[in-house]
C-alpha cells in the first residue's frame, strides 16, 4: 500500500472530494460535498483555506459574510436536497465558531446534515492565550468549539492528523445516516492543520455512498397492522421524513388504495399536492378549525417521520378520542418511541410497502373518507374566503401568500421560518408540487427565510435550472441576517426575496395580547418610539446590488412578481401588510401564562390554558 505525505488541512479537502452518493432521486453520481461556505480568518485560512484554494477547481468554495448565515444557508441546501448532499462550512476560531451555534441548533432540532470545520486554537498551548481564545479556567483544553458539543451528533477535536483516518469515516457515517442525521463539528487546531502525515493513498480513492433504507422487524408491522385493520377512523400523518426518505409517491398510492385521509405537520407539507381526493389539511397548531374533526376523533393514527412536536400535537392535545392508538413509523428510534406510541421503526418507503402487504385488501370505512373529504372543502372555502377578502386596510399575510401561490409554478420552492408567515403560510399555501416547500419550524429560526432561501436557491439552480425560490419574511427577520442578500448577488444565485412589513415582532405582540398581557417591546412603534424611523428595505437590497422594489397593494405585488418569475438574479420585493388580521385556526397550544397576576385579562388566559391542559395526555397507548 502506498502513502502520500500530507497535512492534515490538505487530508480532509482530498478525503471530501472522494466522497460520492448516488442521488436516488435521478441515479447520478454527484459529489456528497459539493461545495464550501467558508470566512477564513487565523485559524483556518493556513491551513483548510490553502488546501480549499488549491483544489478549487474539484469543491466549491463559496464566501459567506456572516457564520451563522452561511451555516444556515447549508442547512437549507441538505433540505433542498432531501439530505442526498452536505454543504460544509469553516470558520476562523473564537466568534466565527461561535457564529454557527444557531445553524447546528436548526440542523439538530430538524434531523438535518450540517458539516462544520472549525478553527480552533494551538494545540501545542505554546502562544496562549492566542487572539480569541476564551480561557476556560481550570479546564485549559476547553475552547470556544466545545459549545458545539451539545448541538452535534457527532463532534471531535482533531489533534494528531493521523486521526481523521478513523474521525472523516465516522463523520461521514453521522452525515449520511436516516436516524442520526445531524450536525458534525470537527474542531482543527490551527497547528494541527498544517502538520503532516504519510497518509495511506488507498483513503483518497472515490467511494460511492447510498442512503440506507433500514426496513422494520416483521413483529412491528403486524402490530400496526393490526391496530390498522381494527380502526374505524384511520388517519395519516405525513411529517419531514416523508421526504427525507422520498416517500411521497408511495405515501399518496398507500393513502388511496386503503382510503385513509392525509393531515400533514408543518415539516411534512407538500407530501401531498392541494388537490389530493385524501388529503385532510394541516394538523396541529396551524390546522384549520374545519379540519379539527379529523385530527381530533381517529381511533388510529400512522404517524409517519414526524417529530410528534407540540405544534403538531397541539401540546400532547390533538388526539382526544380516548381509544386512539398512534403507530409512529420513524427510521428514528428516539422518534419512534415517543408519547407511547406503538414503534415501528424503518424507512418510510420501505414501511410503507410493507404494510401494504400486510393490509392485503383490506380498507377503511368510506364514510370516514367521506368526511374528511367534505372537511377539506371547508377549508379550501375557507381560504377561498380569506384571499378573496376586501374589508382590509392593508394586505393580509393569507392574500400576499395567495398572490405568490398563482404566480408560482410546480416547479418554484418556497422557504419560510419563524414569525406570523410560518403558520399562515401553512395554512394558505396550496402545494403544486411534493417536496417544494420549506417551513423551517423543528427551531423556528429568524434569520432562516433569508439565508436559507439563499441556500435552498443554489441547491435549486442546479437540479431544477429556471425554476424560482420564494423567501417570504417579515421585517423583523429582514433585519437579522440581511447580509446574505449579497451573498446571493455575490455568488450569482437567482432568488426572490418578499418582506412582509409589519412594524416589528408582529406575531409575539399576538401572543402577548392573546394571553391577556400588554404589547411591550414587540413593535417597533410603542411608548418609547411613537413614530419610529422607516426602513426602507428596498433601498437596502438596491444597496446591495439586488433589485430592490416596493409594492403598495396586492396588483402591484402580482405585476412585480410576474416581471421577475424565472429572471435571474435577487429580487428583493417589500410589502405593508395587515397587523392584527391573521388566519385563525382555534388550536391549542401550552404556553407560559402566569398563575397569577393583577391583570384580570392574564387570569382569564390562564383559566383557557387549564381548560386545555385538561385534555392533555402523557401517553397515546391504549
Amino acid at each position: 500500500m502506498g502513502t502520500v505525505r500530507l497535512t492534515t488541512s490538505e487530508a480532509i479537502v482530498r478525503y471530501l472530494i472522494a466522497q460520492r452518493i448516488e442521488d436516488d432521486r435521478t441515479g447520478e453520481i454527484v459529489p456528497l460535498v459539493p461545495g464550501v461556505f467558508a470566512i477564513f480568518g487565523h485559524g483556518n485560512a493556513l491551513g483548510l483555506g490553502e488546501a480549499l484554494e488549491r483544489h478549487q477547481g474539484e469543491i466549491r468554495t463559496i464566501r459567506g459574510q456572516n457564520e451563522q448565515g452561511m451555516a444556515l444557508a447549508a442547512v437549507a441546501y441538505a433540505k433542498a436536497a432531501r439530505r442526498r448532499q452536505v454543504m460544509a462550512v469553516t470558520t476562523s476560531i473564537g466568534p466565527g465558531a461561535l457564529n454557527t451555534v444557531t445553524a447546528a441548533g436548526v440542523a439538530m432540532a430538524n434531523r438535518l446534515p450540517l458539516l462544520l470545520l472549525l478553527g480552533d486554537t494551538f494545540q501545542s498551548r505554546l502562544p496562549d492565550p492566542v487572539l480569541q481564545q476564551i480561557e476556560q479556567f481550570g479546564a485549559p483544553s476547553v475552547t470556544a468549539n466545545d459549545a458545539l458539543r451539545p448541538l452535534s451528533r457527532y463532534w471531535d477535536r482533531i489533534v494528531r492528523p493521523e486521526q481523521v483516518l478513523s474521525s472523516l469515516p465516522q463523520a461521514i457515517g453521522v452525515l449520511l445516516d436516516p436516524a442520526d442525521c445531524g450536525p458534525v463539528t470537527l474542531a482543527l487546531p490551527q497547528d494541527v492543520q498544517g502538520q503532516a502525515y504519510d497518509f495511506p493513498e488507498s483513503f483518497f480513492e472515490p467511494i460511492v455512498h447510498r442512503i440506507r433504507r433500514p426496513r422494520p422487524d416483521p413483529e412491528e408491522i403486524a402490530a400496526a397492522v393490526e391496530v390498522l385493520m381494527s380502526a374505524q377512523q384511520p388517519l395519516i400523518v405525513a411529517g419531514g421524513g416523508v421526504h427525507y426518505s422520498l416517500a411521497e409517491r408511495e405515501l399518496t398510492e398507500f393513502a388511496h388504495r386503503f382510503g385513509i385521509p392525509v393531515m400533514e405537520t408543518v415539516a411534512g407539507k407538500s407530501s401531498l399536492t392541494h388537490d389530493d381526493p385524501n388529503l385532510a389539511g394541516p394538523i396541529g397548531v396551524f390546522g384549520e378549525q374545519a379540519g379539527q374533526s379529523v385530527a381530533w376523533e381517529p381511533d388510529a393514527v400512522l404517524a409517519v417521520g414526524t417529530r410528534l412536536q407540540d405544534f403538531t400535537t397541539e401540546s400532547a392535545t390533538v388526539f382526544k378520542n380516548p381509544d386512539v392508538q398512534v403507530i409512529s413509523l420513524n427510521v428514528g428510534r428516539f422518534d419512534a418511541l415517543k408519547r407511547g406510541a406503538l414503534p415501528v421503526i424503518g424507512d418510510a418507503r420501505a414501511a410503507l410497502a410493507d404494510l401494504a402487504e400486510g393490509l392485503s385488501d383490506w380498507t377503511a370505512p368510506e364514510a370516514w373518507l367521506a368526511r374528511a373529504r367534505e372537511s377539506m372543502e371547508r377549508q379550501r372555502a375557507t381560504l377561498d374566503a380569506r384571499q378573496a377578502e376586501t374589508d382590509t386596510d392593508r394586505p393580509t399575510y393569507a392574500q400576499v401568500i395567495g398572490v405568490v401561490n398563482e404566480v408560482a409554478t410546480p416547479e418554484d420552492y418556497v422557504v419560510v421560518s419563524s414569525g406570523g408567515l410560518a403558520g399562515e403560510i401553512v395554512m394558505n399555501w396550496r402545494s403544486r408540487a411534493v417536496a417544494t416547500f420549506d417551513c423551517e419550524y423543528g427551531f423556528s429560526c429568524m434569520g432562516y427565510e433569508l439565508s436559507g432561501t439563499w441556500g435552498a436557491a443554489m441547491e435549486r439552480g442546479t437540479t431544477h435550472p429556471g425554476s424560482t425560490v420564494y423567501g417570504l419574511l417579515g421585517d423583523g427577520s429582514f433585519m437579522m441576517l440581511p447580509m446574505d442578500i449579497y451573498s446571493g448577488v455575490l455568488t450569482g444565485t437567482s432568488m426572490t426575496l418578499l418582506v412582509c412589513d409589519n412594524g416589528g415582532f408582529n406575531v409575539i405582540e399576538r401572543l402577548q395580547l392573546n394571553n391577556g398581557a400588554a404589547s411591550f417591546k414587540t413593535m417597533l412603534a410603542d411608548d418609547d418610539h411613537p413614530t419610529p424611523p422607516a426602513i426602507d428595505f428596498a433601498a437596502i437590497a438596491t444597496a446591495m446590488g439586488a433589485g430592490g422594489r416596493r409594492a403598495t397593494g396586492l396588483a402591484e405585488l402580482e405585476t412585480v412578481l410576474r416581471e421577475t418569475h424565472g429572471q435571474p438574479g435577487v429580487h428583493v420585493i417589500a410589502i405593508d401588510v395587515a397587523v392584527h388580521q391573521w388566519s385563525e385556526g382555534g388550536s391549542f397550544w401550552q404556553t407560559g401564562v402566569p398563575e397569577v397576576s393583577d391583570r384580570e385579562t392574564v387570569d382569564e388566559a390562564r383559566e383557557r390554558l387549564l381548560e386545555g391542559l385538561s385534555h392533555q395526555r402523557s401517553l397515546w397507548r391504549r
